[in-house]
């Protein structure tokens, strides 16, 4: 017999069991504990709520049962087994008499397996009670709403004859008695079997080879696929001091139980930048499944692109998707779709690129029904909001700028997909050249070359590294700096391999761009018009009314697209979101229809707050009436900002100095292309400098700051394109901050050199706030051209490691304005110590060094103590969420003991015992300056508290001690406050956590209003 207290203790367990599976399987126990009389029926009406979340039912349900004492809370027991075992056999316990004198009552007592026997009849079994004058028309009607599954329209039907007088009890156990008993789970039929292995080998052939940015060549997935950095998103800010960096996940635990944001979702998010390996995700997903190798909870995958889900036109049903839009099942339909419905949990629907879906997210129009079509955005938006298949698992993935708030609260779990980590580079690399030599050689060239480097941390940086990679072995000039230079070292590769192999030396001048100039303007043309209409999938018609014809899909840049409509000829696409729009950039970069005058009216009238195409494309902000209706310049007004960023960034960098000499050989007259040159330069200039002239003024006393707009990377990037050092001092000349805070604006290596190569220029010092970002090693590497003219440096959660950390504190020795560095939250060791201590000597100015929630141990501790020794300025020391343990702390002590600036010192959650605390007390003995102590999460307990009480009462200039959590009892208090009355500096204990009664509580409480309880 399971106790109260057992049941009680395992709450949270039951509760995840509940809602693990499906509603029908919650709903099944309830059948159970119903028909044993666990659950009176006021009980089950109360749980059965239509509309509210499982989680809220399983916990009302657990405390119905907890009241019903040690037998209800067994009973449940036993019906969980009972539930679970039904998922798998269909053999219950059938006895009952059809002519019973008490049928109602033998209804509930057998309602499991009466359940089962009517679930594939209810609609003959409405339509012959009907007939009998049992039932109404209305009542018919109501438990055929489509919302219902099959086994819920059984019970929806035992419900009414329950409350109705007139013998339908009766007749329902007179006509399941003479019914066929149904199978719980028809999974085992051959003609499910059949269809799950239709399904599976349609999956495992679409994800088999890499279809992702090459269309020339079969790739093996499973030979190259090289793992991403996939991280967790969580709720900033809930967690105390020790909040660890978000978690890495591998991708068989994308449906893990940690990190949830709504835990009555379905979706999970994975999030990422163009070209950071969304796609590529879950074609790994997809085959890991369909081999068997993982993702085996679910029985059945099917995948949708968005991409070409926005091709359909007409409206559709949920049965259709599945069925007709991904995999037929050759027999029984009907009843393999109604297995889907009846066990959601089995099933897993992926949906790829919400951000090439043109329709915006809404949740304003319902659809509950499977079978009533609809159209293909409502479909979508409320399988998403889990009105359809509620509790199947769903993946979407997109770029992060089109996901809304409103869509975020229908999301389970939230996942970043940050790119290659430096080891996944190396991988990438030798997985793809399996030649001697080659995978070395391209390595050693990253990382000499560390702006090539910071790209190639995008997956689609490196996959074109690798694709390149006799052109940048081999090239005698320098390697390429910036995404512009990438494409077209890219293009100049297509280009060749489609020209004769004479030419294959020329490499990408003006002639060999002009030998296919008449190609790239069409791809071009074609690039312009599917961002205009939002479209990345092109039909026939679409290519022919861009004139692009079989020797330009020659060219390699446009690939076969998996078709959406049955039967119909498969449609082109380029090979990459970041492709169509380079080619849109090059096309308006060079063709007639782009006019000076309008960039310049274009850049002249954009405001800050404006959409990016107000800044950027020529087109929006020409007077209506100048502009041909049908033209490039009025389609682009629709196009997606997300995808115009990107357009915009390729546009300045092709209109940069560097490119103009192979610009001047497309046909575009050399006074024109100086004049788009200039227009570009001055615009991109003013709307950074109307960007700062936005900043609120400073705060009387504080430093004036700015945290970052979403437009501003983009600008800092597109300067970055252009490469002109005086565009680039120009733009940040008046600029007057004393505080630059870029917090999760999703900075990476690429947007580190575009910070450094602008920042640099600053006339005035300022604190660079980047926490919450993808900078890494070779970021910091990318940063060193500003540090010079940063007071501060906050580098929190960003995966630099010991090499990043003494790259960093070697440049910072030369920059003297450089006085606070925070790297909390990242993957340092001990192994940074050494450059740590090295900087606190030989850094006289330097104030603030944090350093909490790393890996660094007692030996890291006792290196950094002998450069605290040496130090004679710094105020603040932050070490907690280390491991520095008693030793560790006795060393830094020591150094604190004569130090006479600190100010701040946190050792929280360090493993800090008695011997710890005895060396901190001694501290304070001595020292003259400390204002804050903080000794969180330790084990200080009463025996550290007496010594600490010792120290407090010979120190005269700490104010705050903390010390919550930390296994201290009334006992310990008790000398603290003795130690208290002596002191009258310390304003301030935190006690919060620690082992008091309410009673005690409230007594030390009236002791001392210092004590923080």
């Amino acid at each position: 017999m399971c106790s109260q207290e057992d049941f009680q203790a395992q709450r949270s367990q039951l509760v995840a069991l509940l809602v693990s599976g499906s509603l029908e399987g919650f709903e099944s126990i309830l059948d159970w504990l119903l028909s044993w009389d666990v659950l009176s029926w006021e009980d089950y009406e109360g749980l059965s709520l239509p509309g509210q979340p499982l989680s809220h039912s399983a916990r009302r349900l657990l405390d119905t049962v907890c009241n019903k004492g040690a037998w209800g809370c067994q009973k449940l027991l036993e019906a969980i087994q009972e539930a679970q075992a039904n998922s798998h056999t269909f053999e219950l316990h059938e006895c009952w008499d059809p002519h019973s004198l008490h049928p109602t009552r033998d209804l509930q007592n057998h309602r499991p397996a009466i359940v089962r026997r009517l679930y594939n009849h209810v609609d003959a079994v409405l339509e012959l009670a009907r007939e009998g004058g049992f039932l109404s028309q209305y009542e018919c009607d109501e438990i055929r709403l489509p919302i219902f599954t099959s086994s819920q329209r059984a019970r929806r039907l035992l419900d009414l004859a329950t409350v109705k007088a007139n013998g339908l009890a009766a007749f329902l156990l007179q006509h399941a008695k003479a019914s066929p008993s149904s199978p719980c789970l028809p999974y085992e039929a051959a003609e499910c079997q059949k269809f799950v292995s239709k399904l599976r080998t349609m999956v495992s052939a679409q994800s088999r080879f890499l279809s992702t940015y090459d269309g020339s060549e079969n790739l093996c997935l499973e030979d190259i696929y090289t793992e991403n950095l996939l991280e967790l998103r969580t709720e900033v800010g809930v967690a105390g001091a020790l909040q660890k960096s978000p978690a890495t996940l591998g991708l068989e635990e994308l449906f893990g139980t940690h990190g949830h944001l709504n835990k009555d979702a379905d979706t999970v998010l994975v999030v990422g930048e163009a070209g950071s390996g969304k796609s590529t995700l879950l074609q790994r997903l997809h085959l890991l499944w369909a081999t068997g190798q993982s993702f085996q909870d679910f029985l059945f995958v099917f995948p949708f692109s968005c991409r070409q889900l926005q091709c359909m036109t007409k409206p559709l049903s949920l049965r259709t998707l599945l069925f007709e839009h991904c995999c037929w099942p050759d027999i029984c339909q009907n009843g393999i779709f109604q297995f889907l419905l009846d066990h959601p949990d089995r099933v897993l629907l992926t949906f790829d690129g919400l951000d090439e879906f043109k329709f915006r997210f809404t949740d304003r129009e319902r659809h509950c029904s499977p079978v009533d079509p609809t159209s293909v955005q409502t479909l979508l938006f409320n399988l998403l909001q889990g009105n359809l298949l509620k509790n199947a698992g769903k993946v979407l993935t997109s770029r992060p700028d089109a996901v809304s708030a409103l869509l975020r609260k229908f999301v389970r779990t939230e996942c970043h997909l940050k790119g290659f980590s430096e080891e996944g580079i190396k991988m990438y690399l030798r997985k793809h050249h399996r030649e001697p030599g080659v995978a070395d050689r391209l390595i050693h060239l990253l990382q000499a070359t560390s702006a090539l480097h910071g790209l190639c941390h995008l997956p689609v940086f490196s996959w074109m590294v690798s694709r390149c990679h006799r052109e940048l072995l081999l090239q005698s000039r320098g390697s390429p700096t910036t995404s512009t230079d990438m494409y077209l070292l890219i293009l100049q590769h297509f280009l060749l391999h489609a020209s004769p192999p004479d030419s294959y030396h020329l490499g990408l001048g003006p002639g060999l761009l002009q030998s296919r100039l008449s190609t790239l303007l069409r791809l071009g043309h074609l690039a312009v018009q599917g961002l205009a209409m939002s479209c990345y999938v092109f039909s026939a018609q679409q290519l022919q009314a861009s004139q692009v014809d079989s020797d330009d899909i020659s060219l390699g840049f446009l690939v076969r697209a998996q078709s959406v409509v049955p039967g119909s000829k498969a449609p082109l696409e380029f090979l990459h979101i970041t492709f169509q729009c380079f080619f849109a950039a090059f096309y308006l970069a060079v063709s007639a229809d782009t006019s000076a005058a309008s960039l310049r009216h274009l850049f002249s009238c954009g405001r800050l707050g404006s959409s990016l195409l107000v800044r950027l494309l020529p087109n929006l902000c020409i007077q209506r009436s100048r502009i041909k209706k049908g033209s490039d310049t009025t389609l682009l007004q629709k196009a997606e900002p997300h995808n115009l960023q990107i357009t915009a960034a390729f546009l300045a960098g092709l209109l940069s100095r560097e490119h103009r000499d192979l610009l001047a050989a497309c046909q575009i007259s050399e006074k024109a292309l100086l004049r788009r040159q200039a227009c570009v330069r001055s615009c991109l200039a003013h709307s950074l400098r109307e960007h700062f002239h936005s900043i609120p003024p400073a705060v009387p006393g504080e430093a004036k700051s700015m945290h970052a707009m979403p437009g501003f990377i983009w600008l800092i990037r597109s300067l970055y394109e252009m490469q002109e050092e005086q565009l680039a001092q120009e733009a940040v000349r008046r600029l007057d901050i004393g505080h630059l805070k870029l917090t999760f604006c999703r900075v990476g290596p690429a947007e580190c050199a575009a910070l450094a190569f602008v920042l640099r220029h600053l006339q005035r010092p300022v604190a660079l706030q980047l926490d919450h970002n993808s900078v890494g090693d070779v970021g910091v590497e990318q940063l060193l051209p500003c540090l010079g003219v940063c007071t501060a440096l906050y580098l929190r959660n960003n995966d630099i490691s010991d090499r990043g950390a003494y790259t960093l504190t070697e440049c910072a020795l030369q920059c003297e304005q450089l006085r606070k560095l925070a790297l909390f939250n990242n993957k340092l060791t001990d192994g940074c110590a050494s450059s740590m201590a090295k900087l606190l000597v030989h850094k006289r100015n330097f104030l603030s060094l944090r350093l909490g929630n790393n890996h660094i141990t007692a030996a890291g501790a006792q290196v950094l103590a002998q450069g605290l020794k040496s130090n004679s300025s710094l105020q603040s020391l932050g070490f907690w969420g280390n491991s520095v343990g008693d030793e560790g702390t006795q060393a830094l002590a020591e150094a604190v003991g004569d130090h006479q600036r600190l100010k701040w010192l946190s050792l929280v959650g360090n493993n800090i015992g008695s011997e710890g605390a005895r060396a901190l007390a001694l501290m304070l003995e001595k020292n003259k300056s400390l204002e804050e102590l903080c000794l969180e999460e330790n084990h200080v307990c009463d025996e550290g508290l007496y010594s600490l009480a010792e120290g407090l009462k010979r120190n005269s200039t700490l104010k705050i001690l903390k010390l919550s959590n930390n296994g201290i009892t009334y006992r310990g208090v008790e000398a603290l406050l003795q130690a208290l009355s002596r002191n009258s500096t310390v304003l301030e204990v935190w006690l919060r956590g620690n082992k008091f009664s309410l009673e005690e509580i409230q007594t030390l409480r009236s002791g001392d209003t210092r004590l923080m309880l």
